[in-house]
């Protein structure tokens, strides 16, 4: 790929994979909780540019990645308002936001 050329689908899969990749990483390796939701937003973010690079490369007048780009960003902010409103009322009550202390809600 020379420099100034527009990427290619393959150069955004290869992004999507390493941001997918540093979300896994985050979601497993990380204590806290508010790390970990951010790490699955990564991770979120990651699909969706993968959607929208393969829809604009297969099919650009459909835009179907990108309208499932959207819903998926919808569920994710949804998702992420629920998830912080766990972290806050664990935090009420246990005043930490490490996932070890969490032990009560393996089941």
């Amino acid at each position: 790929m020379t420099i100034g050329a527009p990427a290619g689908a393959a150069q955004f899969m290869a992004l999507s994979a390493v941001l997918f990749s540093l979300g896994l990483y985050g979601a497993l390796s990380r204590k806290s909780a508010v790390m970990v939701l951010m790490s699955l937003e990564l991770m979120a973010n990651a699909v969706n540019l993968n959607l929208v690079s393969l829809s604009r490369f297969t099919d650009p007048a459909a835009m179907t990645g990108q309208y499932f780009a959207v819903f998926s960003m919808v569920v994710s902010a949804a998702e992420i308002g629920l998830g912080l409103a766990l972290v806050l009322a664990i935090y009420r009550q246990k005043k930490t936001i490490e996932l070890e202390a969490m032990e009560e809600l393996k089941g």
